[in-house]
């Protein structure tokens, strides 16, 4: 278990993804930070849509105490205020990355689920906040990241995956096509259609500029999500596939302490959405952290001890007993 703990941030660039791109960084341009939560909790994967006039931004909820992420939906204005935020997609397994997209008159989210076994189509049975699920995507993998985008004809999934160890979580990209969102959905030939941390897992929008393709993807080659590099597409058919690698466009510094990542690049309307992240590492945070291990371990050791609780508040004030000077400093910051 790594004991500092990323905690994202999302913000509104006041420019569309094709100018971003095209600057090749986010540095010097308006922004908007999204609201930051409490402690061991972030807003992170920030993808929306436009509708009358107001911006609704979807975003991964997590909480460290929980393991456990959600989605939420904030509704802001284009002066930026903040006008509703609730909940709107929970399930028993963990969800992030909540990709919506509009397609044959319908609006749909594909959030990362792979923990569950399969991926899920919702439908907006009432938009913003009421999801239906419309029906699970046979793909030749459980996907993460499951990034779709209507093009030149066909419906292409880019994502990476869950059942080939840790190296293709963020080092191998994956392809299939199909003729509907709903499938069936084909693998493509050559997957996987790349390899290699430093750009392979998706992270955003993918939009077409000067007649290519271009899919942001993460560079995790030095962390998880360090940056955003454009992937260039020049040939994509069902048995083909070309690609270019751009540079990274990372986190500024004028952001700290949030300039340690950046793993989302998505586009709503003439502005753009990002997320960028800071580690944290504090004696308040081992605490909690150490409770919620200490917890699961006795839940394995003794699964029908009812005494779970009372072992974990006597471990909660040992711990505090050994941590307390560290917190009392924190507590006076």
């Amino acid at each position: 278990m790594p004991l500092a703990k990323d905690i994202w941030r999302p913000l509104i660039i006041e420019a569309s993804i094709e100018t971003v791109l095209r600057s090749g960084s986010v540095e010097g341009f308006v922004h908007r930070w999204l609201p930051i939560e409490g402690y061991l909790r972030f807003l992170a994967d920030p993808f929306g849509l436009v509708r009358d006039g107001k911006r609704y931004i979807f975003v991964e909820h997590y909480d460290y105490r929980t393991r456990h992420g959600t989605i939420e939906c904030l509704v802001i204005t284009r002066d930026g205020t903040l006008v509703d935020r609730r909940p709107v997609l929970a399930e028993p397994w963990h969800l992030s990355y909540p990709f919506v997209i509009e397609a044959d008159g319908e609006t749909y989210m594909l959030p990362e689920a792979y923990r569950s076994g399969r991926i899920t189509l919702y439908r907006a049975a009432e938009f913003p906040w009421r999801w239906e699920a419309a029906g699970s995507l046979s793909l030749d993998h459980i996907a993460i990241d499951a990034t779709p985008v209507f093009h030149e004809g066909l419906w292409w999934l880019f994502y990476s995956v869950a059942d080939g160890g840790e190296r293709t979580k963020t080092g191998a990209l994956f392809a299939s096509w199909a003729e509907r969102i709903e499938g069936p959905w084909v693998p493509h030939l050559r997957n996987p259609i790349r390899v290699g941390a430093d750009g392979s897992r998706p992270g955003g929008t993918p939009i077409v500029v000067d007649g290519a393709l271009i899919l942001p993807v993460q560079d995790c080659s030095r962390t998880y999500g360090g940056a955003i590099r454009p992937l260039t597409i020049r040939r994509l058919t069902p048995d083909q596939f070309d690609a270019e690698l751009g540079r990274p466009i990372a986190a500024p510094r004028g952001f700290a302490p949030f300039d340690g990542g950046l793993h989302t690049l998505s586009a709503l309307g003439e502005v753009t959405l990002i997320d960028v992240k800071r580690q944290l590492l504090s004696p308040r945070s081992l605490a909690v952290l150490a409770r919620r291990e200490f917890a699961k371990l006795l839940k394995r050791t003794h699964p029908f001890d009812d005494g779970e609780t009372r072992v974990a508040e006597a471990f909660r004030r040992k711990t505090i007993e050994h941590v307390g000077a560290g917190l009392g400093a924190e507590r006076r910051q």
